[in-house]
């Protein structure tokens, strides 16, 4: 089989890896892709956003499944795209991709479906927003409407600090049109986790949890970044936990998006904060997680491209999906600066050798590094974005895992490299 992946991140590196090691063999490739996917595959100098390159690239290569990595694309209509010209996809149509591209509209299918969520309201104005934002008082959160790169989402503590992230969405334009309209919801006290499923329709598959750090710096400070790392599974993520999200929350959101007329084909990923008063859900995405897919996707057992063909040919119910007991955690290694500005171009040396793995073979503490930033020059590998690569690792138990991912990022030079130190620590 030949499958097209689209984007060049860490989370398209490590699809890539998975496929590698399905028993199918598939000849990948990937549009643009990285130096790492280069090792897996074949590259090709498409951007992600190019609807009509990668239409013709599918056509050109006869490729049997395309499978979607980042949000833009899907939110750009790349499926209805594919599916109009008769081939096969994985991943949300532009419709049921809202529950990412668009938060009020995330918003709206969660009150109608009964699922529990903070509450929130929607402004177009200034004026109108600062208004409520003094009503309500801080500490609150104050969210960017539409795409933002996973930046469009602001604590604000302080009345202070609500006030100043309203105008540089407003008035600043921060965001561009992603900020036209913007949510101001409660701030909710919890534990976060990150619930990843397929889903064909109605059927939600077997799930699994991560978490993830948005901000740049140990404990929790700085800015927001699209991701810093992460570790699979919480310690918090139990039977009891997977069947509340279950029946409160992905199951009705996927039936009631069915009855909108969007039902929802792909990764289904809820945010969701573990309160007090149970879990509650502050996101939906429409794709996996980045830093997210390079902890849950090595622990996924049963083959990647069965699941995605299941998935597009809506028998996902006769499919099983079995996740494994292994704690993986992922240190992403960033250029400083990010994510403001950051020079590119360094050479990266101790980047242990690429090798394709099966996908049944147990692997207790086996090392894995995701490229996202990075790029070839003269065969050399050198970093070419923000967040550069991800060292990610398994052990026995979580701080295992954590001291191989941290000895592996330790191994790993680059000039102006950076990542945080805390990453599962004292969990």
């Amino acid at each position: 089989m030949k499958v097209l992946i689209v984007g060049n991140g860490g989370r398209e590196h490590a699809i890539a890896w998975k496929l590698a090691a399905s028993p199918r063999r598939p000849d990948i490739v990937i549009a643009p892709g990285n130096a790492g996917t280069a090792a897996l595959g074949v590259n090709a100098p498409i951007d992600a956003e190019d609807i009509d390159g990668l239409l013709k690239l599918a056509t050109d290569q006869a490729v049997d499944i395309t499978i979607v990595g980042p949000e833009a694309p899907l939110a750009a209509g790349i499926v209805d795209r594919f599916n109009e010209a008769g081939l096969r996809i994985f991943g949300p149509t532009a419709a049921a991709a809202r529950i990412e591209a668009s938060k009020w509209f995330a918003k709206q299918v969660m009150t109608s479906a009964g699922v529990p969520t903070a509450a929130s309201r929607s402004f177009t104005s200034l004026e109108t927003a600062e208004r409520y934002a003094d009503e309500i008082g801080a500490p609150l959160v104050v969210k960017a409407d539409g795409l933002a790169a996973g930046k469009g989402v602001i604590m604000a503590p302080a009345r202070s600090d609500a006030f100043a992230a309203l105008s540089m969405i407003f008035e600043d334009r921060a965001f561009g049109a992603a900020g036209d309209t913007v949510l101001i919801e409660e701030w909710m006290t919890g534990t976060e986790v990150s619930v990843f499923a397929f889903v064909d329709g109605e059927y939600v598959s077997d799930m699994t949890a991560a978490c993830d750090y948005k901000r740049a710096l140990d404990g929790d400070a700085g800015p927001n970044t699209g991701g810093m790392g992460s570790y699979s599974p919480p310690l918090i993520w139990n039977a009891e936990l997977e069947s509340i999200v279950r029946y409160q929350i992905m199951e009705p959101v996927a039936a009631r998006m069915a009855e909108m007329n969007c039902p929802f084909q792909g990764i289904l990923y809820a945010g969701i904060m573990v309160t007090a008063q149970g879990p509650k859900v502050f996101e939906f995405n429409c794709r996996l997680g980045d830093p997210e897919a390079q902890v849950v996707l090595p622990r996924l057992k049963t083959d990647l491209l069965d699941i995605a063909l299941a998935t597009t040919d809506g028998r996902l119910k006769e499919q099983e999906v079995i996740w494994s007991g292994d704690a993986w955690v992922g240190v992403v290694m960033s250029s400083a600066g990010y994510p403001g500005g950051y020079d590119t171009g360094f050479e990266i040396t101790g980047l242990p050798q690429s090798r394709r793995v099966r996908s049944d073979r147990h692997m207790p503490e086996y090392k894995a590094v995701f490229h996202a930033g990075t790029t070839l020059r003269n065969s050399a590998v050198v970093t070419s974005g923000g967040r550069v690569l991800t060292a990610s690792a398994s052990g026995k138990t979580l701080e295992n895992a954590r001291h191989n991912a941290y000895d592996l990022a330790e191994s790993i030079k680059f000039d102006n490299a950076s990542y945080r130190r805390d990453i599962a620590a004292n969990i």
